[in-house]
């Protein structure tokens, strides 16, 4: 018993070791806010208030990752958005798809679940989106399109990026919260991905939102 004591208590040393080197190095968690109704719309159907995720910040985040920056003019606020774009891309974000130097990404068909609800931040009102896949940067990931229904959905934008800069657009195509709000985001502030969600809201024992990666 002694023994096992003893070897429990020195795995539980080195994870400890290694979870803190990783802490300072690598990685940080963040919880999504309940209390932010345009962030939260912007994220999903990706990511869902209550949800405890993981940042890598080791390496430099590319084209196509989801990204947390603090927001231009607002240091702050954080937000969330996905990079679609780089220094000299030109780009056009209408609805829900986004061409990038005249090509339009492609979409890859509907997500397991094929609608969601989320709630308007302006009025609260629930409105059902359509969950799509889109793939950006060599890797799927969900995106809410822009239901029919809707008879108003974002202006078009077209743009090119500045130098040094990034362009960052909200997997909810419908309830942006991106650079058609704040512009361009210095490229050297977007420095953590979106890589990992721990738990949900519903905590360890919702095992449908429970140690999943995040593309």
């Amino acid at each position: 018993m002694r023994k096992l004591l003893r070897f429990l208590f020195w795995v539980a040393l080195v994870v400890g070791i290694v979870i803190g080197v990783l802490r300072i190095t690598a990685i940080r968690w963040w919880r999504v806010p309940h209390d932010d109704p345009y962030l939260t719309a912007s994220v999903s159907p990706s990511l869902r208030p209550g949800d405890l995720i993981v940042l890598w910040r080791l390496t430099r985040p590319g084209f196509g990752d989801l990204v947390m920056c603090p927001e231009p003019g607002h240091p702050e606020r954080s937000t969330i958005g996905r990079i679609v774009g780089e220094q000299r891309d030109e780009l056009v974000v209408a609805g829900a798809s986004i061409t990038i130097n005249r090509k339009r990404q492609t979409d890859e068909g509907n997500c397991t679940q094929r609608t969601f609800k989320e709630r308007a931040p302006t009025s609260g009102a629930e409105v059902e989106q359509n969950c799509s896949l889109e793939e950006l940067g060599g890797g799927l990931h969900m995106r809410g399109d822009v239901p029919s229904l809707v008879t108003t959905p974002p202006a078009e934008v077209k743009t090119t990026v500045p130098q040094g800069m990034v362009w960052l657009v909200s997997d909810n195509r419908l309830f942006p919260y991106d650079s058609r709000d704040f512009g361009p985001v210095p490229r050297e502030t977007c420095s953590e991905t979106v890589v990992f969600r721990l738990v949900g809201a519903g905590g360890f024992f919702d095992s449908s939102t429970r140690n999943q990666y995040i593309r």
